[in-house]
């Protein structure tokens, strides 16, 4: 979660310090230690969430400064719903003590559930499981948090495609309620049980999505940014009359260009582009503008600049 994201969410959290001891189905699978590969906002956001509702979490990335970065993030974003009261203080020093740092992902061997939370690259996510599967325990469960690859193909890659399962989390994942669940082909329904259990056990709310090409979310809101971004290219409207026509005529809590800034464009472009290649249609074309933000290095707020200009005191249209 980024600084500031209360001013355009609201979201109440419910805090639970009980320890979880989740059993799915036949597979008498027991969640108690979840292992997360990737710190970033995404990863970092998930065992936030999974540390206030009792579960131990080692939190992994290739790099130790994200890894640094990603928990003074999640510390940071207790103490501020401290400030709010929306936890209390003996629940966030609980829950920081429960999450710890693996350097080393020989650490995760010990997890009954592995969660990859890795840039939007199908093959950097392949070359995940290519080091993770020789790791885990043989039962343990491993899940993606991708939001537009298959479920089913990223699964095929792994030793456990009975045991694998889409589990999408909203951006920022402390403050949004939905999780995705989207089985592969061969996902098994004790595993889909188990992660719902799980899901359901951080106070977030399900849906199921099938595994077709960004699933049920990004399918839908994705096109909507980047025909704002078309709008935008070809003249229609400034970065600012855009974003406030959506505010203000549509009630969207952010507008659409502000909103492609917070999710990153890189992350935008990479979801079209499943899009427009898994449904062959030319209307998921990702706008020629993104492309050549991204190409740029604008990536939004987490650059420092996409759309608006984060550099300042205030937030200043780029265009």
């Amino acid at each position: 979660m980024m600084a500031g994201v209360d001013e355009f969410y609201s979201g109440h959290l419910l805090c639970n310090s009980q320890n979880k001891n989740i059993t799915g189905g036949n597979m008498g699978a027991t969640i108690k230690k979840i292992g997360i590969i990737g710190a970033g906002q995404m990863g970092s956001g998930i065992a936030h969430v999974c540390a206030i509702a009792g579960y131990d979490v080692l939190l992994h990335d290739a790099s130790l400064e994200r890894l640094e970065n990603g928990i003074a993030t999640i510390n940071g974003n207790m103490a501020r719903q401290v400030s709010s009261g929306k936890l209390e203080e003996k629940d966030h020093r609980e829950a920081v003590a429960r999450i710890r740092m693996a350097a080393k992902m020989e650490e995760l061997a010990g997890v009954d559930l592995a969660i990859e939370a890795a840039t939007e690259d199908e093959t950097v996510k392949r070359k995940i499981y290519a080091q993770l599967c020789p790791i885990l325990n043989p039962e343990a469960l491993l899940a993606t948090n991708t939001s537009s690859i298959s479920i089913t193909r990223l699964a095929s890659t792994t030793d456990r495609p009975e045991r694998f399962i889409g589990i999408h989390f909203m951006n920022p994942v402390p403050v949004m309620k939905l999780v995705e669940l989207v089985r592969g082909i061969a996902t098994e329904n004790a595993t889909f049980q188990t992660a719902r259990t799980f899901v359901t056990s951080l106070d977030k709310t399900v849906t199921v999505a099938e595994d077709f090409p960004a699933f049920i979310v990004n399918r839908i809101l994705l096109p909507m940014i980047n025909e704002a971004i078309y709008t935008l290219y070809e003249g229609v409207g400034s970065v600012d009359a855009i974003d406030t026509a959506m505010r203000l005529g549509a009630n969207h809590p952010m507008g659409p260009l502000q909103l492609a800034d917070f999710i990153g464009l890189d992350t935008c472009l990479s979801i079209m582009q499943v899009l427009y290649e898994g449904l062959a249609d030319s209307k998921y074309r990702p706008c020629p503008l993104l492309v050549k933000y991204v190409e740029a290095g604008w990536l939004g707020r987490k650059s420092g600049r996409g759309f608006y200009d984060y550099r300042g005191e205030q937030p200043v249209p780029t265009r």
